[in-house]
């Protein structure tokens, strides 16, 4: 067909001669931001040194794994959470930044890995910092974080939040994946002892970081502080307590460990720090 080139060539000059519909600027422009507050910037900064501390203890914990001949697929997936919370501190870092937070102290080296317990066995430091790192604060962070990412619009936060949401269901699978893998070893007795003996005063840790005192009654925060990714004080509370049911007593119970009898016994338990930090 010898017209078709010449068709092509007189609707191609038709289209070239026709005026250009230009974008509109409006269209164009991003949307303003929201106004930061100065809880904005303190929270992704302690967000920040939550995932870098996480990266680090991460790190430890999986050299104890490559020191007690683990797993093979156990390493991996540790590594690869390595490689994830400095992601999430990286991202964490760049909303702080847009929120117009400055420099931020140096983190105590002290608090960047794990401590063993004198003379007990690794198989025992890797199951005490597995359980409260991972099986309890790695579970009860995908309902949480899932919460902040369901009211947060700023751009940069909500990338964030995707990527943490994302990550943190493969860190609490880790945990419990873990927690089996060792009650199969022949160390297992002496593992779940250890859980049975020192599971609520994990719990009463994570009791007060979630339900501080006074916290239910902080039930509100302002748009602005949503939209970037924070919520309530009182909703932590919230979350840990369905978690309770919904994630730990079940999980927990496949096990053959009574996890509501340790939450119970977490509400009067003393003041005393964390074990493996």
């Amino acid at each position: 067909m010898t017209d078709a080139p010449d068709a092509e060539h007189d609707s191609t000059a038709a289209a070239e001669q026709a005026p250009r519909e230009e974008p509109s600027p409006v269209a164009r422009a991003p949307l303003p931001l929201p106004p930061a507050s100065d809880a904005v910037r303190a929270e992704w900064g302690r967000r920040i040194e939550a995932e870098y501390r996480s990266a680090a203890i991460t790190q430890h914990l999986t050299l104890w794994l490559i020191q007690m001949g683990a797993s093979p697929d156990l390493i991996d997936d540790g590594l690869r959470i390595v490689k994830d919370e400095l992601a999430h501190a990286r991202l964490s870092h760049r909303v702080h930044a847009r929120a117009g937070g400055g420099a931020l102290p140096a983190l105590r080296r002290e608090t960047l890995g794990l401590k063993g317990g004198g003379d007990e066995p690794l198989e025992l430091a890797v199951a005490r910092a597995g359980v409260e790192v991972f099986c309890l604060g790695e579970t009860v962070a995908v309902p949480l974080f899932k919460v902040l990412r369901e009211g947060c619009t700023v751009p940069v936060a909500r990338r964030a939040l995707d990527r943490i949401l994302r990550d943190e269901v493969r860190h609490r699978d880790f945990g419990w994946t873990l927690l089996r893998y060792l009650l199969e070893l022949p160390c297992a007795p002496a593992v779940r002892q250890l859980v049975e003996r020192e599971l609520h005063a994990m719990f009463a840790r994570l009791r007060r970081s979630y339900m501080p005192p006074g916290g239910a009654k902080r039930a509100a925060i302002s748009d602005d502080d949503r939209a970037w990714g924070l919520m309530p004080v009182a909703r932590y509370g919230e979350i840990l307590e369905r978690a309770i049911e919904r994630d730990y007593v079940p999980r927990f119970g496949e096990h053959g460990v009574d996890a509501a009898a340790a939450w119970r016994r977490s509400a009067s338990a003393p003041d005393r720090p964390a074990a493996p930090t």
